[in-house]
């Protein structure tokens, strides 16, 4: 076979990766991909929002199956595009993925469907929006509607900072189309975890859950990030919490969306909180996380492309998905300045000096004469290991081998687990 990944983060990294473990696969594409799809890939300089491109791209090279990494390509409709022309592709359709691209689409299939979470109201007046925050108490949650790169969310810690919320996403609309509507939620508290499922509109299959830590800094301090890190499993997430997670989230939203007449084939993600009163979704998302895949996909055993395959063919229910007991981490090393402005274009060393076992997937790297920063988020370094605690010393012996100007990282990534 020949597959396509499209993405060029370490997301896409570790899928190009972990499909190449595959007998069937012969050749794989990464469009656009990055400096390390490129040692397992040909790289193909198309963006993975040019559909048409992209469609022409899997004719061209014969593609058997393209598989979408990033939400953008899904909520503009890529499957359907893809499956109008015939061509395999792994994720859900434009309707279906509004369970990520749409806050509001996303909590009316949860209210309908009673999938436990937040209390909160849709606004799409802003003088309401703001009527409704004065009748709340601090602290609350406003969440644009639509896809805002990771900005659509604002957790305020006080009205305040809630009114500016509103203000910035309905007045000065600094986030366009997608803060037309905003939701004003409470505000859960407790431990969150990712739990992703692959399903195919009717099973639904379970990966190992993950963590991801947010914060740029250690001790979850410092601004948001796209994630700075991560480990898989938790071991405060039960087994008893596993299974209420799977029966009273994923089951009865992919059921949900099939009676919406939009069955869910693909993955699909759930950020939950465990709250005092049981557990809660904070979002949903129509793809695999970053960085939750680069420690779960070291992790499974079962050839992903079979799996793949099973769920575009309505036949998941007849798979066996094995996974590793043994544990891994993850640790993200980012650009200088990073959330805020970077620099790019700086010469990476170390790469071949790491430890033995100890995997790199490259996100905001770039080939030119060698391996330059291209991102943020640069690159993440993970490892396999008996115990956290062995992962963790993997990781942090060998992230000094990898130098280049600028680079930070978190020291606690999965600290608390290692203990």
């Amino acid at each position: 076979m020949k597959v396509m990944v499209i993405g060029n983060g370490a997301r896409e990294h570790t899928l190009a990766w972990k499909i190449r473990q595959s007998p069937r696969v012969r050749e794989i594409f990464a469009a656009p991909g990055n400096a390390g799809t490129a040692g397992l890939a040909r790289n193909l300089d198309v963006a993975a929002t040019d559909l048409e491109a992209l469609a022409a791209a899997a004719v061209e090279h014969k593609i058997d199956l393209t598989v979408v990494g990033p939400e953008a390509p899904l909520a503009a409709g890529i499957v359907d595009l893809f499956q109008e022309r015939r061509l395999r592709v792994f994720g859900p359709t434009r309707a279906a993925a509004q369970i990520e691209a749409s806050k509001v689409f996303s909590k009316n299939i949860m209210q309908k469907y009673r999938v436990p979470c937040a209390q909160g109201e849709v606004f799409s007046s802003y003088a309401r929006a703001v009527d409704y925050v004065h009748s709340r108490p601090a602290p609350m949650v406003i969440k644009a509607d639509g896809l805002a790169a990771g900005k659509g969310v604002t957790v305020a810690a006080t009205r305040e900072q809630a009114l500016e919320a509103l203000s910035d996403a309905m007045e000065k609309k600094t986030l366009g189309e997608a803060g037309r509507r905003v939701i004003v939620e409470e505000c859960l508290e407790g431990r969150e975890v990712s739990l992703l499922a692959f399903t195919d509109g009717q099973t639904v299959s379970p990966m190992v859950p993950a963590c991801d830590y947010k914060r740029v800094f250690d001790h979850d301090q410092g601004p948001n990030t796209g994630g700075m890190g991560g480990y898989s499993p938790p071991g405060f997430f039960s087994q008893a919490m596993f299974e209420e997670a799977v029966r009273t989230v994923l089951q009865p939203t992919v059921r949900g969306l099939a009676a919406e007449g939009m069955p869910y084939r693909g993955v699909l993600y759930a950020g939950l909180m465990i709250t005092g009163d049981g557990l809660k979704v904070l979002e949903f998302n129509a793809r695999f996380g970053d960085p939750e895949t680069q420690v779960m996909l070291p992790r499974l055993r079962t050839d992903l492309v079979d799996i793949m395959l099973s769920v575009i063919d309505d036949r998941l229910g007849q798979m066996k998905i094995e996974w590793s007991e043994d544990p891994c981490v993850g640790v993200v090393l980012a650009s200088g300045g990073y959330p805020g402005k970077y620099q790019t274009g700086l010469p990476i060393t170390g790469l071949d000096r790491l430890e033995e076992g100890v995997m790199v997937f490259h996100a905001g790297t770039a080939l030119k004469g060698g391996i330059v920063t291209s991102g943020g988020r640069v690159l993440t370094v993970a490892a396999i290991g008996r115990s956290i605690a062995e992962a963790r010393s993997k990781i942090y012996a060998s992230i000094p081998s990898i130098q280049f100007e600028g680079c930070h990282y978190r020291k606690d990534i999965a600290a608390r687990e290692a203990a």
